[in-house]
């Protein structure tokens, strides 16, 4: 099966062309590494060497400043320990793969197979470990549409079930299951070194590396990779970024509600109240904007990856390997260009997070209570309103 193996690339898990009796095919040995037969160079190159690079950077910059901000005593708020949490795992997602793209990519080296000593570091930097973290992300942006449906929905729950230590330990669990998700991938394979005539250099030789599938995975390879990446597009892909869009969309139908029943407020001239929910409606359309973002580069990959399986599974032959990994390089590129992005939506859309970054470098000293409203105002019939506590209204 040809797929989707990660964040980052098209991996052969076998080749598909090999008839029964190869040998290869019988033993699931995959040909050596060789990164000009797995990527469509002219489109890796600009992508992952020079310009996935600096997005990494620059995410790894604007993430850093997110947690510090978000961690602050005053910022401190189960909504904040979520989007630090996401900051962490985006940052994860893009700094492990850093070296092979700078090494591969962006240094030329790619033109020859992958050197032996490179084999782990690709395996587990570039395939495996940057995939946990993007599920994580998934699963907390998931987590965090959740919460705010909590928070607009069913306020009088929330102060029970919204809370830090809930979100802490939500957190850990949404890790723990993502490394198990993966966790066979860093089982079923092993790495044999074996002695290659150089691409570059045709009198020269090199200890290049080819990977083998274990015993065990080799006997039940199809009901593997099936059960593998069925449960990848299911559980990773197509509920979270179902379950988002129709949660967004009950928030920015709640959001319209509450617009509405502000501008009676006004009219009563109750503005206390009024200001509430603003408050509320800033925060909630804040968040729609993270989640909105989430999804317009997610869903692409998703469905990517939907087809190149359907196509795997019933050799339907939907698009060429070369199509699959062109379009796999844009979206991976695209998710990576969101990540910096949240920090300028929390900027522009946040007075508080503003704020406090600003006073961070002038040396100004740290409000000492949240700037915004710890209560939110529940409309109901008759005009009457009631008040419950502990609720976030603002990042």
């Amino acid at each position: 099966m040809n797929s989707t193996s990660n964040l980052f690339k098209m991996n052969d898990t076998k080749d598909s062309t090999a008839s029964p009796d190869d040998s290869d095919a019988r033993n699931m040995t995959m040909p050596p590494m060789d990164l000009m037969r797995l990527f469509p160079i002219n489109y890796a190159v600009p992508l992952n060497g020079y310009l996935s690079p600096i997005l990494i950077f620059i995410t790894l910059v604007t993430n850093l400043f997110v947690i510090i901000v978000l961690l602050k005593k005053h910022m401190r708020s189960p909504t904040n320990a979520i989007l630090a949490g996401m900051a962490v795992s985006d940052m994860l997602t893009g700094v492990f793969p850093f070296p092979i793209f700078v090494y591969f990519f962006g240094l030329g080296y790619y033109q020859d197979y992958v050197p032996y000593g490179w084999c782990h570091a690709y395996k587990y930097l570039f395939d495996y470990i940057p995939i946990i973290f993007h599920t994580a992300s998934i699963w907390l942006t998931m987590a965090l549409a959740i919460q705010r449906y909590i928070y607009i929905c069913h306020s009088l729950q929330a102060r029970t079930w919204c809370t830090i230590p809930n979100v802490i330990r939500g957190t850990v669990a949404i890790y723990i299951i993502a490394i198990l998700s993966q966790a066979s991938r860093f089982f079923d394979t092993y790495i044999q070194p074996i002695e290659l005539k150089s691409k570059l250099y045709p009198n020269t030789t090199v200890i290049g590396c080819q990977f083998k599938l274990r015993p065990w995975f080799s006997e039940n390879s199809t009901i593997y990779y099936n059960v593998y990446f069925w449960f990848r597009v299911i559980c990773i892909h197509l509920i979270p970024c179902t379950f988002l869009v129709v949660l967004n969309a009950l928030l920015i139908s709640t959001m319209r509600t509450a617009q509405l029943r502000r501008m009676q407020l006004l009219k009563q001239n109750k503005k206390s109240e009024s200001k509430k929910i603003k408050d509320s409606n800033c925060t909630t359309l804040m968040l729609v904007a993270v989640v909105g973002l989430f999804l317009l580069v997610e869903l692409p990959l998703g469905i990517i990856m939907i087809i190149n399986i359907i196509d795997n599974t019933w050799s339907l032959r939907i698009f060429k390997d070369e199509t699959y990994g062109i379009m796999n390089l844009i979206t991976n590129f695209f998710i990576l260009l969101s990540y910096p992005l949240n920090f300028f939506i929390y900027c522009g859309m946040s007075r508080q997070f503003r704020e406090t970054f600003k006073r961070m470098f002038t040396g100004a000293p740290m409000p000492i209570d949240r700037e915004c409203s710890q209560y939110t105002t529940l409309p109901t019939e008759n005009g009457k309103t009631y008040v419950t506590t502990g609720v976030e209204t603002a990042l």
